[in-house]
């Protein structure tokens, strides 16, 4: 054990907070993350600060909200000079090492304005969110040409998966009865064996590749933040064998959805609702077909970072390194009639968050189970704080969960934030919405859930009464519910008018602005009296001259 632990930072995507056991699923044993969890601390109410793939990612990178950096959508470059928590870590002789998925995209017309050549050193951090690439695969790419970023593909042919396409073709497709290659883009192929064998799958090849970095990591010495980011359970939903007939009809948990959903006199939500990717979830043989996968796949998952964890332990790198396990968002599979993500019920927006800290001072809160309302962008403050960076109040908007994970005080929030741009939709096509109207907020204080929805009335959700969020109660006129509107969306607007974009504004900068008088500029005083009564010295002392 050293004073500055390493981090592994492990997240999945598109996981569900409840496809885990020690996150209740009746069937879905997932022992490896449950052991982490009974070392660490298990957080109950993680929320993710955009329920899509990219953005959700900058905020956790960056420690900010979605309307502080600006990267609102997939493909929305994260803007250059916005500060990442690789930027702050190597302030402090510390790395931040990415193995896998980012869904980063470069400010390529930012860096030709200032002049930054992507090759270059700055170039590669600005282009990889401020990592440093040991090996990047945002994968997602089914016709396009070969990744540039990941060397996957080039593995793959050197185990003899050989096409134009080794990503498609072995670990996102599978083999019919007659040998016909069919992809998982389609959902009725979900129940195929991926046609790879489960060693050379994404997700064990990128644990290896964690396992290499970590054996090099170990001749550098200097702390390391490693990012150990899974594509996996994300779509295309298919998964090697033994996994992929694991589990069938009799394992899936019955959706959470009612009839009176379906009769939304919301605008918005019916839009949601009549989108393809919810129509075709909506339909119980998609999810039969598809929810039996994507449990493989996380079984999957979890085997591998059992196998990760014992050669950790084996390393003797467990005594020194914090492990935090995390998703970047969730996943409907038909709950609510809907499919995919995009959206603020518990299943897309809740997040597992398990936390495991191997020193000292987190002895007494090993196995806690906390209920304490977290964001994702509480992650960047906590690494900062392990490996010795200083706070960055001015920068950083997540809160150090450091309190937590030792027992101690200093840690409280009284909402979490979630925002989502659906300019690109089906949703803003079906009700003509322009770009700068196709925006929803989401404040959520652990019992009333209020989302502002621009152009239309709000979506409220009371979880103590509704834990299962049935019932938008947006529209009801009972007293305690307009009540409650008026609270939520106050507290949103606070949120929403303080600070967001001030990174410049250092303990420097803000104690200089205060010694305006001392450097000769008098707004106000009267006399010279005045003046040495405020300042403590005399007029005449102001520079070596005399007066001004």
């Amino acid at each position: 054990m050293t004073d500055r632990p390493n981090v592994l930072w492990i997240m999945a995507d598109q996981l569900r907070f409840d496809y885990l056991s020690c996150y209740g699923h009746p069937h879905l044993h997932t022992p490896h993350i449950d052991a982490l969890a009974a070392r660490g601390v298990r957080f109950t109410n993680a929320y993710v600060q955009s329920p899509v793939c990219g953005p959700s990612r900058m905020s956790a990178y960056t420690g900010r909200y979605v309307r502080s950096h600006g990267s609102t959508w997939n493909g929305m470059p994260l803007r250059v000079g916005e500060p990442t928590l690789g930027d702050h870590l190597r302030e402090v002789d510390a790395r931040a090492v990415l193995v896998g998925k980012t869904h980063m995209t470069a400010d390529a017309e930012g860096m030709a304005w200032l002049g930054i050549d992507p090759a270059s050193e700055i170039g590669v951090r600005v282009s990889e969110c401020g990592f440093e690439p040991f090996e990047r695969d945002d994968g997602l790419h089914p016709d396009s040409p070969r990744q540039n970023w990941s060397a996957y593909d080039d593995y793959l042919e050197a185990h003899g998966f050989t096409s134009e396409n080794p990503w498609e073709d072995f670990a996102n497709s599978g083999l019919d009865d007659d040998g016909e290659l069919l992809s998982a883009w389609l959902l009725k192929n979900s129940r195929l064996a991926a046609n790879v064998p489960e060693e050379h799958s994404e997700t064990a090849y990128m644990t290896d590749r964690a396992m290499a970095f970590m054996e090099e990591a170990m001749e550098d010495g200097r702390p390391w933040v490693c990012h150990l980011s899974y594509i996996k359970p994300h779509w295309p939903y298919i998964v090697p064998a033994p996994y992929h007939d694991m589990y069938d009809e009799r394992h899936i948990v019955d959706p959470v959805r009612s009839e009176a959903e379906r009769q939304t006199d919301h605008p918005l939500m019916q839009a949601y609702l009549d989108a393809r990717v919810c129509r075709s979830f909506a339909r119980d043989h998609v999810r039969e077909h598809v929810i039996p996968a994507y449990m493989g796949l996380i079984k999957q998952l979890d085997d591998n970072l059992g196998r990760l964890f014992a050669w950790m332990d084996e390393k003797g790198l467990s005594d020194n390194t914090i492990v935090a396990f995390t998703s970047d968002h969730g996943d409907y599979m038909g709950d609510h009639w809907m499919g995919d993500k995009d959206f603020y019920h518990e299943m897309a927006v809740k997040v597992p968050l398990i936390i495991a800290d191997p020193r000292p001072e987190a002895q007494g809160t090993r196995g806690l189970v906390t209920d304490e309302l977290v964001e994702m962008i509480d992650l960047a403050p906590t690494f900062m704080k392990a490996v010795g960076c200083p706070a960055k109040p001015h920068v950083i908007e997540g809160r150090d969960l450091t309190p937590i994970l030792h027992g101690t005080d200093g840690f409280s929030r009284r909402y979490v934030i979630s925002e989502h741009d659906y300019h690109w939709s089906d949703m803003a096509r079906t009700l003509e919405q322009p770009q700068e109207d196709a925006h929803t907020t989401m404040i959520f204080d652990g019992r009333w859930k209020y989302i502002r929805c621009e152009g239309f009335r709000p979506v409220l959700f009371d979880l103590e009464t509704d834990p299962q969020e049935i019932t938008d109660i947006g529209g009801s006129d009972l007293p305690e519910h307009v009540a409650v509107r008026a609270r939520m969306e106050a507290a949103l607007l606070d949120w929403a008018t303080r600070h967001h974009t001030r990174i410049t504004a250092t303990q420097t900068v803000l104690a200089r602005q205060k010694l305006a008088a001392e450097t000769g500029i008098l707004i106000g005083f009267w006399d010279e009296a005045e003046y040495k009564e405020v300042v403590g010295k005399a007029f005449e002392d102001l520079t070596p001259q005399g007066r001004p």
